[in-house]
């Protein structure tokens, strides 16, 4: 089936209705002109006939009878002075005294005379012995007496002829009405043409709908962002990821109320791949580029994908590695432990070497002991003995407040891995292969309803310039270890803090210093 596209549909549309209204309008113009030619006609012809009617010649021929050949004069001479085609002079009864035909005279005249007879005036259409004519018929009165009538009559021919003659001026004017419309019609044509590619209305409806539901069914956020920085549309998930709630086409990107560097990776002029972006509450992947059509820059197509819980897991997996790390060197160190009292006894000092295993297993069990009675949570108990272990292997002194507060529930065991997990590890890589002393203090406390857990450190601390980069996007000078790359800690701590209703500082240098305040949950 031929499907016509839309530009030949309007067109097609646009000429009916030009032709519509060229008709129409051509049709009432015609009929105005014919009630003016009649009225026209009308008029002359009552003129005439009530001319004649008070002329005393024709008042006193009626009444006398001896005059016909004196009425018939007259009447000729007023029918041609007039255009007229019969002036008829008659008698009460009909029988005529005067007519263009001389043998009509003395016949009786045709046509209706009764409201002329009454003193009144006839008009209408008639066919006489002239054929069809538009006449008048008015009595000639003697004081109240309707001594006579007279006639006047104008061929329907002639009313023709006028009428073609306003014909003219009214083809020509619909003519050029017409061809103006069809000029109109052809650039409208083109116009609609070229907005629609020269689709179909039905390849324009299967478009729009299959348009709707790939942006609805996609699990990636998609935003067209024009050349001014104005999105064009966004889909649903685009919305839910970006957190806006009402549709942003034809808003501004920056006027959304996202952060600068997301604006800045949106509206730039750059293409983008696997860029990561830290919100308040999501980790975004981020990937653009230039949308063109003919050579022409439309602006940039945007897609973005929610990386939170993939990130979170490889954090967590580079936590695990850490750990394992950690229970390796335990495991390294105990060997040199356990080979130095085998090595005591076989040299004959049994007792240096007990004194040397009490003395291990008293620290071990003091540092155990410490971390168990003062932390409630056992997930944080644990992740802080591991902890301990990594930073005795990497050479750094861990000191864990021995008041330490953290009471049970104040986060999930996810949530406490992620925010300990990620501060600790940040500390210590931070004094790791520093000169001087090399140090990460922890303390946490209960001040009034909140939680406030401070992790420090001897290392250089972040500039002030860097200290908001830091916290919008997470920021390393340390190369990519291949798990989950560098540079979202502190984002992603931000991120859990923001998420349980906390707040996150970042002290000045010197040294590190970082502050974590979470809400306490009601048991």
């Amino acid at each position: 089936m031929l499907r016509r596209s839309v530009a030949a549909q309007t067109t097609a549309l646009v000429v009916a209705l030009v032709a519509t209204v060229v008709l129409a309008g051509l049709a009432a113009a015609y009929a105005q002109a014919r009630r003016a030619v009649t009225q026209q006609a009308t008029t002359q012809v009552l003129a005439v006939a009530q001319s004649v009617a008070a002329e005393p010649e024709v008042v006193d021929g009626v009444r006398g009878r001896n005059t016909t050949g004196s009425l018939q004069t007259l009447a000729e001479g007023v029918r041609l002075r007039t255009g007229t085609d019969f002036v008829v002079i008659m008698s009460p009864q009909g029988v005529r005294y005067s007519h263009p035909d001389p043998a009509q005279i003395g016949k009786t005249f045709l046509g209706h005379t009764e409201a002329a007879l009454a003193g009144g005036t006839v008009l209408e259409d008639y066919v006489g012995t002239l054929g069809p004519s538009r006449r008048a018929v008015v009595p000639v009165l003697h004081g109240p007496e309707v001594v006579g009538l007279v006639a006047v009559g104008v061929s329907k021919g002639d009313v023709d002829e006028l009428m073609t003659a306003e014909l003219v001026p009214l083809a020509v004017a619909g003519l050029v009405a017409g061809v103006l419309g069809g000029i109109g019609a052809a650039l409208i044509a083109r116009r609609v043409r070229r907005q629609t590619r020269g689709l179909s209305a039905g390849e324009l409806q299967d478009m729009h709908d299959y348009h709707e539901a790939v942006l609805r069914s996609v699990t990636e956020g998609l935003v067209l962002v024009d050349t001014e920085g104005r999105v064009r549309l966004a889909n649903d998930e685009a919305r839910r990821l970006l957190g806006l709630e009402d549709d942003p086409s034809g808003a501004l990107v920056a006027d959304l109320g996202l952060a600068a560097p997301l604006v800045r990776a949106i509206t730039d002029a750059d293409a983008r791949e696997d860029d990561l972006h830290v919100t308040d509450e999501r980790v975004l992947v981020l990937n653009k580029s230039r949308a063109q059509r003919d050579g022409a820059d439309l602006g940039s197509v945007v897609t973005i994908r929610d990386r939170t819980d993939l990130e979170e897991l490889t954090g967590e997996l580079g936590r695990a590695r850490g750990l394992t790390e950690a229970l390796r060197s335990q495991a390294h160190e105990s060997g040199n432990r356990l080979h130095t009292m085998v090595s005591l006894i076989e040299l004959g000092h049994p007792q240096r070497a007990v004194a040397f295993a009490t003395e291990e297993l008293e620290r071990a069990q003091h540092l155990t002991d410490r971390v168990v009675d003062g932390v409630e949570d056992p997930t944080l108990s644990a992740l802080l003995l591991g902890k301990a272990a990594e930073a005795h292997e990497r050479g750094v002194d861990l000191v864990i407040d021995p008041d330490l507060a953290w009471p049970t529930g104040t986060a999930s065991p996810h949530d406490v891995v992620t925010v300990v997990g990620n501060l600790v590890d940040n500390a210590l890589d931070a004094v790791t292969g520093t000169p001087g002393e090399r140090r990460v203090e922890l303390t946490a406390r209960t001040v009034g309803d909140r939680v406030e857990l401070v992790v420090s450190d001897t290392g250089p601390g972040i500039p002030d310039e860097m200290r908001e980069r830091v916290l919008e996007r997470g920021f390393s000078t340390k190369p990519s270890d291949g798990v989950g790359g560098r540079g979202l800690g502190l984002a992603l701590v931000r991120h859990t803090v923001t998420r349980l209703g906390g707040t996150l500082e970042v002290g000045p240098p010197p040294g590190g210093r970082v502050t974590v305040t979470l809400p306490l949950v009601s048991a």
